[in-house]
């Protein structure tokens, strides 16, 4: 089964370097870096779940020069993978958990929450790795990729599901979204902790499902949720993300249970128990 749908693409994809202005620790499972300075200026905030390709230098800054200016598309990405092992940046997807643009003498900047877990033996990927250890003046790349939301299926009322790596999404969309909005967000969490609250539509209820057994598998608890949930009225536009299970089932279920149009469901595999990560956060 196809795990995305068709993505609204930005006006344009050019290979952007922007410096890291400052990090901060949100909760147990996230660190915020926020990036500006650079190219700034030439990033074209979207709103909504909008995400991109950043690369960071776990082996040093020197790589960030031979990173090619598409690399994110086929021939660009076989010139990145002929980058030196030891020198090549971690390519990973994140999402803009939020855009502030200048104000007087303050730059634009950049919100980027990184989920930060360590698998059983302790290790850790490398795009937590180095968020953890990010400082001020550090450079990164980024390209856009535009939005999986596609506002023009409807903007309420929304059904939004995700676990954690696509709470800046659904934060992002909710931000986004017309006051007068209604509808649902459910968001799992690896902890209580984690829960942290975004701003969004007076009609649109936020459900939070703290994922208790650490052995489950992520997102489960939030296609549970959705089983169980009283939806608003049809038509309605959803947007599903997270581990690749959770938006497979959560469309499963929304078009067979339902009956919802397939054409009002947006939905994209983040990532997948047991693969590498190079998912969107």
């Amino acid at each position: 089964m196809a795990v995305a749908s068709r993505l609204v693409k930005p006006a344009s994809q050019e290979l952007l370097r922007l410096t890291v202005q400052r990090t901060e620790r949100l909760s147990p499972h996230w660190m915020r870096v926020t990036l500006g300075g650079g190219d700034i200026g030439r990033f074209q905030p979207m709103g909504y779940d909008q995400w991109f390709r950043i690369f960071l230098p776990v082996h040093g800054e020197a790589g960030l020069e031979r990173v090619p200016a598409k690399a994110n598309k086929m021939l660009g990405y076989l010139k990145f993978l002929r980058i030196p092992e030891g020198m090549r940046p971690a390519m990973r997807s994140y999402t803009v958990r939020a855009y502030r643009p200048a104000e007087g003498a303050d730059g634009a900047e950049i919100d980027v929450d990184f989920v930060v877990h360590a698998a059983a033996d302790g290790s850790m990927g490398p795009a937590p790795s180095w968020a953890l250890g990010a400082q001020p003046g550090e450079d990164v790349a980024i390209i856009d990729e535009g939005l999986v939301f596609n506002p023009e299926r409807g903007t309420g009322p929304v059904v939004l599901v995700a676990d954690e790596t696509g709470l800046p999404a659904v934060a992002g969309i909710c931000g986004s979204l017309p006051a007068d909005a209604g509808g649902l967000a459910i968001v799992e969490v690896p902890s209580a902790d984690d829960a942290l609250d975004f701003p969004r539509p007076d009609g649109v209820a936020l459900r939070w499902v703290v994922r208790t057994d650490p052995q489950a598998r992520p997102g489960a608890g939030a296609l549970d949720a959705l089983r169980s949930a009283s939806l608003p009225g049809s038509p309605f536009h959803a947007f599903l993300v997270g581990e690749q299970q959770l938006p497979t089932g959560g469309r499963r279920h929304l078009v067979g249970e339902h009956g919802v149009d397939k054409g009002l469901i947006d939905f994209c595999g983040y990532w997948r128990v047991g693969a590498g990560a190079g998912s969107v956060a």
